[in-house]
């Protein structure tokens, strides 16, 4: 069945490469992939006509902007919006398809928030055990997540691949350290947590991949590292898109790298105990751009349309 989608904002980091991989995939498919070029892109009534006589938009807009232009949308047409603007508003599905009764309610949405990139590595990790009850919701938790400078869009990267750039540039930095940061109300609210997280994210110097990390003691909550890793493994089982590695398996010589998934559009978890198992880290690993933005748009367009989920995703 032939369909058409609708990219507004594809100038961006995020929608230049949704845009790119879709029209890789318009050679094969019944699909006609618009956008807006000139000052067209900046008239609403350009955007919402546009927009309107598609089968589904994808936004790649500002907050504000996604905000600004959804009332002018109607009903019928199917919405991916990729800002942090309706990723806890009702009546919205929240995209990450791996969470349980998500893909029924993505087969059936015309509204839907795609996840943010540190939120996807955090609520892959805590949700299926707030879910199971082996976390509890009032848990004290935190949370480190390292992320490539793709993510801070065209002015970040032109400043990294600068001549002559900082030397600051050249070390870790982490940033959100008055602990608000953009992604805490969805990673508290999809998880269910009575309060959202102490989270850090830190900025490396490479371009892009995602590592969240998760630190966990068991006994505080009555079970043991064996047992979440187990939980995980079962809850993701079959899953194309998610490993789960055995307990303590899964590193290289100790390492990982935080760009080992570059270029992918699967997430891969780690549980990865203290010699006693009293701790655990649970680290979940995947690229910002991929099933951090692009590839987890992608992927709820596929389940909204009745397409094979994992259609052009890189696995």
């Amino acid at each position: 069945m032939p369909y058409t989608i609708f990219i507004d904002g594809s100038a961006g980091t995020t929608g230049l490469r949704i845009l790119e991989r879709l029209q890789r995939r318009a050679a094969d498919e019944p699909l006609t992939v618009r956008t807006l070029t000139g000052e067209d892109r900046k008239d609403p009534d350009a955007r919402a006509a546009a927009i309107n006589a598609s089968d589904a938009a994808i936004l790649c807009l500002p907050d504000a902007a996604a905000r600004e232009i959804l009332p002018r949308i109607r009903p019928e047409v199917r919405v991916l919006d990729t800002s942090t603007a309706h990723r806890t508003a009702p009546g919205w599905v929240y995209g990450l398809p791996e969470l349980h009764g998500t893909r029924a309610a993505l087969a059936e949405a015309r509204r839907v928030a795609v996840p943010g990139c540190h939120a996807t590595g955090f609520i892959t990790l805590a949700a299926p055990l707030v879910e199971t009850g082996l976390l509890p919701a009032d848990a004290a938790l935190t949370c480190t997540s390292l992320t490539g400078y793709s993510g801070g869009g065209k002015g970040m990267i032109a400043d990294y691949r600068a001549p002559g750039r900082p030397a600051a540039l050249e070390a870790c930095r982490p940033y959100g350290l008055g602990l608000h940061h953009k992604h805490l109300p969805e990673m508290q609210a999809v998880c269910g947590l009575a309060a959202p997280p102490l989270f850090v994210p830190v900025l490396g110097d490479y371009y892009c991949g995602m590592l969240t990390m998760l630190p966990l003691f068991p006994a505080q909550y009555g079970t043991t590292a064996a047992a979440i890793a187990d939980t995980l493994a079962g809850y993701y089982a079959g899953e194309p898109m998610i490993t789960v590695h055995p307990l303590g398996q899964g590193t290289e010589n100790g390492f990982l790298a935080a760009n080992a998934l570059a270029g992918s559009d699967r997430l891969e978890i780690f549980c990865l105990p203290g010699p006693d198992g009293a701790q655990l880290q649970l680290i979940s690993l995947f690229d910002n751009l991929g099933k951090g933005s692009s590839g987890a748009a992608l992927q709820c367009l596929n389940a909204m349309l009745g397409l094979p989920e994992t259609r052009g995703l890189s696995l």
